[in-house]
């Protein structure tokens, strides 16, 4: 059985978040993807928002386009790393309002699939339940 944490998850207070467990995610609310995803552009590509010969573009001009685009909003060019749009309530852009799922599981980033062995506090989940 799951144990839910005594205190209340908030998702930007590590200290209320929750030891992993592998049947987590079942039972989950999919608060990990209101944090932001922070990707890098073979992300981009598994995305199919660039194509894999853009890789040696000026990233700041990649940026541009998929910023005007609405698909991502940050680029930090010391890091390469990109930041995917968030909606309106936080979450990611492609995560289902409804189910909680993601849209784009198969090619989601890298970032996602490493959850939470990466991330804000390695080995901890926000995790809050249906």
């Amino acid at each position: 059985m799951l144990k839910i944490p005594a205190v209340a998850t908030r998702v930007d207070d590590l200290a209320t978040w929750a030891k992993y467990k592998k049947k987590m995610c079942d039972r989950c609310t999919g608060t990990c993807c209101s944090l932001p995803v922070e990707v890098k552009a073979v992300d981009l590509v598994r995305l199919d928002l660039i194509d894999a010969f853009e890789l040696d573009d000026n990233m700041k001009r990649i940026f541009k386009r998929l910023s005007k685009d609405g698909q991502v909003e940050h680029y930090h060019e010391k890091t390469g790393l990109f930041t995917l749009t968030r909606m309106a309530n936080g979450d990611c852009l492609y995560l289902d309002p409804v189910s909680r799922r993601c849209t784009v599981y198969e090619k989601r980033p890298d970032t996602c699939r490493n959850h939470p062995q990466v991330g804000p506090r390695p080995g901890y989940c926000a995790f809050i339940p249906k």
